[in-house]
């Protein structure tokens, strides 16, 4: 059992080894604390061995002191005799240069006092020390007297007084040489030195050392104490161990006997019992509760695997089915004993591909779930779903795989079935425009030539309108049947949306392609529906972009086509046009778009130009100089583009009000700056088809007269007769209340359209300005000068004032004259300049000089 091994390991790798380690440190310890124990007691002994050596030198010199005195008298000498020879200390005097015995012992004697006391001269008045006499310590102590002679007082120290210093200790005197080094006493034993006075040339140490004896018997003492406090230290980790064993390791074992009896794949697992105490209890409790929870989760897992609908088959790492649930069954049509520890390769895949994928996804390690389609032939060919995945264990390493199928073969049939709906038109079977769209790039992309061609049904509307749509899809059926019969697999055709059809052909050279197209037409022609007795045809008007070893894009040749079946369909019926782009007005409607999106910039940036061009006054009646305002945009070179380039853009795609409200704006403008100017000329502003009768202009051009404060009179507005025609109540409702304000008017571009006189007596104008068709031949066509004095006429009659057009030269000025024409109007007069070079100083008109050619804005 792994926790009794452990539990082992540590008293035998960390307990005993602790309690080893804490008997030494213990030992160091006693031994440290012993040892300055005894290092306390022998500086005791030292100090109180010095303390009597110096008592006993201060008694000798007092004695010399109280001796002295009684020197000569013999009574005194022989009382005192006994009583110092019994305490070895012998009296000496120093006379005449010679020692003498005055009391005393045999040791030591004068001559040899003498002989260590060569010259006493240097001694003190008083004092003592040690001397070695023979190699034995004598203490001295020494009195001169007043008549110079030396009083000597010595005590031996013999081993007698040695021995009363002792207690327990070794006493010892050292006499050391000069510049010699004290002897080493014995490593086991403490001694301290203690330096003594001395009277001879050498130094007197006293040392005092420690008896080795005690120390021998506190370290025994001490060792017996440590084992016997190692042997209970041990003998508790016994009990310890014998404890755990008894209480930790057995219930531990038990419960491991139990788990592992118990058998997680039975719906019932055995319960443990936990005895051994409240802590087994609760872990029993807790791994009772683990494994219910593991039931209780492996149950929801079966049932979830089991209900839900997709096919959910397990592998092991081998890629051998381990478990499929019963939909996997019904779908693969095995049962899961014949499927268990078989592949499916090796069920349902001859080649074992699938084997081989499951196994090259589990190497790879992958985390994420790969889908993929795949199509299995049971009893039926099925396309089914498939989401590999990997399983891990709890390190990550990879156990096995899960495989989830999903039939989807309906779902399948129904997208295919959309798509269809998606990409072919209903009415007539053929690829609608988004399909169209989608397939073209990659319909062209090895092409050597290309012809894009864009069909529209002509009188299709009438069959609609007097038909209904039943008919008008039946017509269209027929005319993409017809039409079909006649392309291969080499052209892409495609309803692109209401009656107008796109067709793609590669690899056919120019001609081919323009007899392949008019048979088309042919075949369209021939195309009839009957109701209710009346037969009905449709025609075809057919646009071709060309594209040979360009590099265009199928956008762009679509546009072009689309530009050149507009071009077509001018042309009359049944007409087939090719796009060149050396055509100015194809280029113009191609640019159109783009020209939309630039003016839009211009208006909001307000970068539009205003232009003017001088009205001459030929009858000299007018005190006031006319001008007609043009309008320009500067180009992305900075060239000043005529109106031919951008007009027919804005008027496609319903941009003149816009354009007019800005042309207002920026003349009521100029007008106010020059406000001295507004009763010297009369400005004469366009107002396009569309802007007449629009929606708020009336009351645009009212707010912008009173916001610039001017004055009606200095105003003309002119309109052409095409327009007034197209929108005549509204237009007329415009005019009058243009008429109510002040303005005067002006009908342009007069002769050119289907306008007749009848009109000039409705509309309520002031000027009529003569189409310049009339007036650039007049001088040499008797046909245009009777047609434009017919119109002065009727005009003078009618109080009208006329304006001639496209006035050149000096030739049609002359017959204008004779003809009467109030004024005149072109290049004779003066070439359209900016209106910002306008000036009209002291009554005479100035123009300053530019070169810039610029046409007349074509409303």
């Amino acid at each position: 059992m792994y926790i009794g091994n452990r539990i082992r390991l540590f008293i035998g790798a960390f307990c005993i080894p602790a309690l080893l380690i804490a008997t030494y440190c213990l030992n160091l310890w006693f031994q440290h604390g012993m040892q300055q124990h005894q290092q306390q007691l022998l500086q005791q002994d030292v100090t109180r061995i010095q303390q009597r050596i110096t008592a006993d030198l201060l008694r000798l010199q007092q004695l010399l002191t109280l001796y002295a005195p009684m020197l000569e008298q013999q009574e005194v000498k022989r009382a005192w005799e006994p009583l110092l020879g019994g305490h070895d200390i012998s009296l000496f005097i120093f006379r005449q240069q010679q020692l003498q015995l005055l009391l005393g012992g045999q040791f030591p004697t004068a001559r040899q006092l003498a002989n260590r006391l060569q010259v006493p001269s240097w001694l003190d008045t008083q004092g003592g020390g040690i001397l070695f006499i023979n190699e034995r310590p004598v203490m001295l102590g020494y009195l001169r007297l007043p008549d110079g002679q030396l009083l000597l007082a010595s005590h031996w120290l013999n081993p007698q007084y040695l021995a009363g210093l002792e207690s327990e200790n070794i006493v010892e005197f050292r006499q050391l040489q000069p510049f010699s080094a004290l002897p080493q006493t014995h490593p086991a034993t403490f001694s301290q030195q203690l330096s003594l006075p001395s009277l001879g040339n050498d130094s007197v140490m006293l040392e005092v050392r420690m008896s080795p004896k005690p120390t021998l018997l506190m370290q025994r003492h001490n060792l017996s104490i440590l084992l016997i406090l190692f042997g209970a230290a041990l003998l508790i980790v016994a009990l310890g161990y014998a404890w755990l064993r008894l209480k930790l390791l057995a219930p531990f074992s038990r419960l491991m006997t139990e788990l592992a009896q118990v058998d997680p794949s039975v719906r019932n697992p055995a319960r443990l019992s936990g005895k051994g105490g409240g802590e087994f209890a609760v872990l029993a409790d807790r791994i009772n509760e683990l494994l219910l929870r593991i039931y209780r989760h492996k149950e929801r897992s079966r049932i979830t695997l089991e209900s839900i609908a997709e096919a959910v088959i397990l592998t092991d790492r081998h890629a051998r089915i381990i478990y499929l649930n019963p939909q996997a069954e019904k779908l693969l049509g095995v049962s899961r004993r014949q499927a268990l520890k078989a592949t499916l390769g090796e069920l349902f895949d001859s080649a074992n591909s699938l084997d081989a994928e499951i196994k090259q996804f589990m190497s790879s390690g992958c985390r994420q779930a790969e889908h993929c389609k795949m199509t299995l032939v049971l009893l039926q060919p099925r396309i089914l779903d498939r989401a590999l995945s990997n399983l891990c264990d709890a390190d990550g390493e990879i156990v096995g795989s899960a495989i989830v199928l999903r039939d989807i073969t309906d779902e399948e049939r129904l997208k295919q079935q959309l798509q269809h709906k998606a990409d072919y038109d209903t009415t007539t079977g053929l690829l609608n425009r988004g399909a169209f769209e989608g397939q073209l790039p990659n319909f062209v992309v090895h092409a050597h030539t290309l012809a894009v061609c864009y069909l529209d049904l002509e009188q299709f509307k009438l069959i609609n309108d007097n038909c209904g749509h039943e008919a008008g899809d039946r017509m269209l059926a027929l005319v993409a049947n017809a039409i079909a019969t006649e392309v291969t697999e080499q052209e892409l055709f495609a309803r692109l949306g209401g009656d107008e059809f796109g067709l793609v052909i590669r690899d056919r050279t120019a001609l081919e392609v323009t007899r392949l197209l008019k048979r088309i037409v042919q075949q369209v022609h021939l195309q009839t529906i009957h109701h209710q007795g009346i037969h009905y045809r449709v025609g075809v008007s057919i646009g071709v972009a060309f594209c040979q070893d360009e590099l265009r894009s199928t956008d762009e040749l679509l546009k072009d086509a689309d530009i050149a079946c507009i071009a077509a369909k001018r042309k009359g019926s049944n007409q087939i046009h090719i796009f060149d782009g050396r055509n100015q007005e194809l280029a113009y409607e191609r640019n159109a778009p783009q020209w939309a999106l630039r003016i839009t910039r211009a208006i909001e940036a307000h970068e539009l130009l205003l232009y003017f061009q001088p009205i001459r006054n030929l009858n000299g009646r007018c005190q006031r100089q006319r001008l007609e305002i043009l309008l320009r945009i500067k180009g992305d070179n900075g060239r000043i583009l005529p109106p031919a380039q951008f007009i027919a853009a804005a008027e496609r795609f319903k941009l003149m009000p816009d354009v007019d409200r800005e042309v207002i704006r920026m003349a009521f403008d100029w007008l106010a700056m020059h406000r001295s100017l507004s009763q010297e000329i009369s400005m004469s502003i366009n107002l396009s088809a569309n802007s007449l009768g629009a929606d708020g202009m009336i009351e645009y051009i009212t707010e912008q007269q009173e916001l610039y404060a001017i004055p009606s009179s200095c105003i003309c507005f002119e309109i052409t007769e095409t327009s007034a025609i197209q929108n005549r109540q509204r237009a007329m409702d415009m005019l009058k209340a243009m008429r109510k304000l002040g303005f005067s008017l002006a009908l342009d571009d007069f002769g050119s359209g289907f306008a007749s006189y009848g009109y000039l007596r409705e509309l309520p104008v002031d000027y009529v300005k003569i189409d310049g068709c009339f007036v650039q031949q007049l001088a040499g066509n008797s046909r245009d000068y009777a047609i434009v004095k017919s119109i002065h006429d009727v005009c003078r009659t009618m109080g009208i004032e006329t304006v001639a057009e496209f006035v050149e030269t000096q030739a049609i000025i002359d017959k204008l004259n004779e003809i009467g024409i109030d004024y005149a109007q072109g290049y004779a007069i003066g070439r359209p300049r900016p209106l910002a070079q306008y000036a009209l100083p002291n009554a005479g008109l100035r123009l300053v000089k530019d070169e810039t050619l610029a046409l007349k804005t074509t409303r």
